[in-house]
């Protein structure tokens, strides 16, 4: 029985050495949504506090029935950061047996966060993206970009980035990141020279302070895909009619929500509904679709418990 005294933490380093495979987290991912819908799996909305002074705080909770995992996770952006030289976003998760509740490990938020919010992506890019897709615009280049291209490398055929961001630094990383995947990378002035004739599109805008909108979904090239980790914030709600299908991650969570992400006569549904098949994600090789993100608990429990039980079979923690 884990103590406070014998409580293992998962760091990155230790999750990066069990090199978890991106279709191992999808796969999961897309398990236990249908868990949720099976009644295996519980999950309630997101909190969120926002104290007023640019700080953005959070926290999820998820219970699966297999494994039986219960996944709390807390989190703080402060944008303040940035000048005590720590990064913006900070969390931690924390396991819990769902039969006894007892602890079983803490593990590095941050890694699961990144790696989480891009496999969610990808359970909607594969039913709601072209299977061809090669080009993708990266707007926002810090580390949800560089997440969300490590794994649609993984799992699309892409020859191409476009790149732009407020920073010429994480910009030219994610180039470089890029190119050392043997995919070309172009760096973009311009929001629209990204955007425009791209396959897919990812925006990863910081929530703090609140961006003021300045992308144009009219942009955006007949039969493309667009992921929007950052509330759709940056994206003028009036060209939003544009897209031919909106999908959000939940619809509850929407419903508890002051204000939607966007309007909600646009939206056909959420990704449960997607995985399991209520509707279809792409109905036309032409059609405009886009994954719309606020973040979601199953995908947080989903990785943590996954990345849990490899370090178990790794004999990084006990079994």
């Amino acid at each position: 029985m884990n103590t406070a005294e014998t409580l293992p933490y998962l760091s990155s380093r230790l999750l990066d050495r069990l090199s978890i495979s991106t279709v191992d987290m999808v796969g999961e991912i897309e398990r236990q949504i249908s868990g949720q819908r099976r009644g295996e799996v519980w999950c309630a909305p997101k909190a969120v506090v926002l104290p007023g002074d640019d700080r953005y705080i959070m926290a999820t909770l998820g219970v699966a029935s297999t494994p039986p995992v219960l996944a709390t996770k807390s989190l703080v952006v402060n944008p303040r950061n940035a000048a005590r030289g720590l990064p913006t976003l900070n969390s931690l998760i924390t396991l819990l047996d769902a039969e006894t509740g007892l602890p079983l490990a803490l593990v590095d938020g941050n890694w699961v966060t990144e790696k989480r919010t891009a496999a969610l992506s990808a359970v909607a890019a594969k039913r709601m993206a072209r299977g061809d897709a090669s080009s993708v615009a990266f707007i926002g280049c810090g580390v949800q970009a560089r997440g969300h291209l490590e794994t649609f490398a993984d799992l699309l055929p892409l020859r191409e980035i476009r790149a732009f961001g407020r920073g010429a630094a994480n910009r030219d990383a994610l180039c470089q990141m890029a190119q050392s995947r043997g995919l070309e990378a172009i760096p973009c002035d311009t929001a629209r020279a990204a955007i425009e004739g791209a396959d897919l599109v990812v925006t990863t805008v910081t929530l703090v302070p609140k961006p003021a909108p300045f992308l144009d979904a009219n942009w955006l090239k007949p039969g493309s895909f667009a992921v929007m980790t950052d509330q759709a914030l940056p994206w003028l709600p009036q060209t939003m009619p544009r897209f031919d299908r909106i999908v959000v991650d939940d619809l509850e969570q929407e419903r508890n929500m002051a204000t939607p992400m966007v309007d909600p006569t646009l939206v056909v549904g959420d990704l449960t509904g997607l995985v399991c098949g209520d509707f279809a994600g792409r109905e036309g090789a032409g059609e405009t679709t886009a994954f719309v993100f606020r973040g979601l608990a199953v995908g947080d429990l989903a990785v943590a418990a996954l990345a849990y039980g490899r370090a178990q079979m790794a004999g990084a923690v006990g079994a």
